[in-house]
């Protein structure tokens, strides 16, 4: 019997051909390097950190008083280390990483006496020399502007991502909302309700513009202000994971069974 002319030929069928040796070694030293690269970057960055800040707290720390000095002075005999386990070097004991806890200390004491009437009344007091000096005011008071912004706790932070058209409408862009348009802003404006959003640049998101959006203009994201600073400066990379929405989990849905 002959063969159907119309069925395939799997004579002709190759099989899937194996990737050689140099290849798979690629594709595992890649895989390696995903999973080792952010571990060996993060501790490399602590470590660096942490040295940085020992050897800028650490000549402000009398030698006599610094914990390898006292390790050495009690545990440690120079003149006959024949009755120790290990003999103490002068130079043999550093203990990283005493400096950052030196360090930390220093910054709530530093916080707690600037909030008394006594430190209040230094700060205005060294405030006002500095505010005599041309160049050095300049300095001091950028520099405060910007330790102000980052770590003050009692400032307003970005409410919410949201989505804006943006050069031109059909075209998106994600923008955090800061705050809602006050005073002279909004009497000038025809809406009554407008927002105050912030469009980062990809992928430095400290710069961008600050634009007075109607509020009916702007689309809210369920996604975090972290989640949507993240996707900007990958360059749409790294999209947040998909979270189930609230209402499901309130009817009973699959996350509430």
């Amino acid at each position: 019997m002959a063969p159907h002319e119309d069925g395939p030929d799997h004579s002709m069928v190759h099989p899937p051909r194996r990737r050689g040796v140099l290849a798979r070694l690629r594709a595992n030293f890649l895989t390696g390097l995903v999973v080792v690269a952010p571990v060996g970057l993060t501790l490399w960055l602590v470590w660096t950190v942490t040295g940085w800040i020992d050897s800028w707290v650490w000549p402000f720390i009398p030698s006599g008083y610094r914990p390898d000095a006292l390790i050495r002075f009690y545990f440690c005999d120079l003149s006959d280390p024949t009755n120790l386990p290990f003999y103490c070097q002068p130079d043999a004991i550093h203990l990283r990483g005493i400096g950052v806890v030196v360090f930390l200390i220093f910054m709530v004491f530093a916080g707690w006496i600037a909030k008394g009437i006594m430190g209040r009344s230094l700060i205005a007091w060294g405030e006002s020399i500095v505010d005599r000096m041309p160049v050095v005011r300049s300095v001091y008071n950028g520099v405060k502007q910007v330790a102000e912004t980052v770590f003050n706790q009692t400032e307003a932070k970005f409410d919410k991502a949201c989505m804006i058209e943006y050069p031109r409408p059909g075209i998106w862009a994600i923008g955090f909302v800061s705050t809602v348009a006050k005073g002279e802003i909004l009497a000038k404006l025809p809406d009554d309700e407008v927002m105050t959003v912030f469009l980062p640049t990809t992928p430095n998101p400290t710069s961008g513009f600050l634009l007075y959006v109607p509020k009916r203009d702007v689309t809210f994201l369920d996604m975090s202000v972290e989640d949507a600073a993240k996707l900007v400066i990958s360059a749409g990379l790294v999209y947040p994971s998909a979270k189930e929405p609230k209402e499901a989990k309130d009817n009973g849905g699959p996350a509430a069974r």
